[in-house]
């Protein structure tokens, strides 16, 4: 049975960020069989894509993660490193495009490694704990699994029983650091990898705003967070859970790569402890393609920030270097043991 892709609606976890995408870092380590369609394929960003009658030495070329046939009994598995650890709301496995070759039904693992072993080892581990039993899917379907655990994970693992195809596994979730890293220099406190994630935004026409606390320099404007063009005189904005409350001292707001379609202007408020919402950098001009860095004068610890971009436009990332207050990092040691 195929069902509308047009037809599923996406719960609403889907909206926080993608855990095991590549851009964050994200990689699938090992797989058991991969000969139609490489197991990299699962962690991609944007959907698959198709050309019907493109054929190779081993058949239809598929963008996603194919196996052969099986003719004894077994099952498929890829493992994923996530490219930030975390709690994990829910997943969805995409079987776009594979429509007489999806698997009949996929569970999901996971599992917490410390270092780096080696991934055979970790494939090979008898401790991976289920956060999605044994399930139907269908093909050419977004198939989305509702995740109860509220443990952090860095690794998961999809199996298909027996066989087939998988276009895009996304892990849907929230950063959860290691601690032990989080004293070992300046800290990005807007930073995806250290625990901080958007709450909520004006706007997400063209791209999420998640983007803006991904990792590393945007390649492309299409890395970043855009939004649609505004007609009725207000501004667009977005709001951000910081790692933990903290004293920001510098502000960087980036346009890399937006040329025609920078914001005018920007202005940032932080959440204080109390709920209040102060000043943190008055409405200052924004510079086309430019990584714009802005020293915060006399801040006091925030938990939140308020981005708000004038009207419109597109940034590519924003970063907030400071500090965790002593409680706020207490609080991230007891949740990580």
């Amino acid at each position: 049975m195929t069902a509308d892709r047009s037809s599923v609606r996406m719960p609403d976890f889907t909206m926080l960020p993608d855990l095991a995408l590549r851009p964050l870092g994200g990689a699938v380590i090992w797989a058991n069989d991969e000969l139609f369609a490489e197991k990299e394929n699962l962690i991609r960003p944007g959907p698959s894509v198709y050309q019907p009658a493109t054929f190779g030495h081993k058949g239809q070329i598929y963008d996603g993660w194919e196996t052969r046939r099986r003719r004894a009994d077994g099952i498929d598995e890829a493992v994923v490193r996530l490219g930030v650890a975390g709690v994990i709301h829910g997943v969805v496995v995409d079987t776009a495009w594979f429509k007489g070759n999806f698997p009949p039904e996929v569970s999901v693992e996971g599992l917490v490694v410390d270092g780096y072993p080696d991934p055979a080892d970790i494939a090979a581990r008898t401790d991976w704990t289920t956060l999605v039993p044994r399930s139907k899917v269908y093909g050419d379907t977004r198939n989305p699994f509702d995740v109860a655990s509220e443990k952090r994970w860095t690794h998961v693992k999809l199996t298909m029983y027996p066989d087939g195809g998988v276009a895009r596994f996304r892990v849907h979730g929230e950063g959860r650091p290691d601690p032990r890293l989080l004293g070992a220099g300046p800290l990005d406190l807007a930073a995806l990898e250290n625990g901080a994630m958007v709450t909520d935004c004006s706007n997400r026409f063209y791209s999420s705003p998640q983007n803006l606390l991904f990792p590393g320099v945007a390649k492309v404007m299409g890395d970043g967070w855009e939004t649609a063009r505004r007609r009725d005189g207000a501004n667009d904005w977005v709001q951000v859970k910081l790692a933990g409350a903290g004293t920001i001292r510098l502000a960087e707001i980036d346009t890399s790569y937006f040329v025609g379609n920078s914001p005018g202007a920007a202005a940032l408020r932080g959440k204080t402890e109390a709920g209040e919402w102060i000043d943190l950098l008055d409405r200052t001009t924004l510079r086309a393609d430019t990584r714009h860095r802005f020293l915060v004068d006399d801040a006091v610890p925030v938990t939140d920030v308020r981005l708000d971009i004038y009207p419109d436009g597109g940034l590519a990332r924003l970063r907030l270097f400071g500090t965790l207050t002593d409680a706020a990092f207490a609080e991230i040691e007891r949740r990580w043991r």
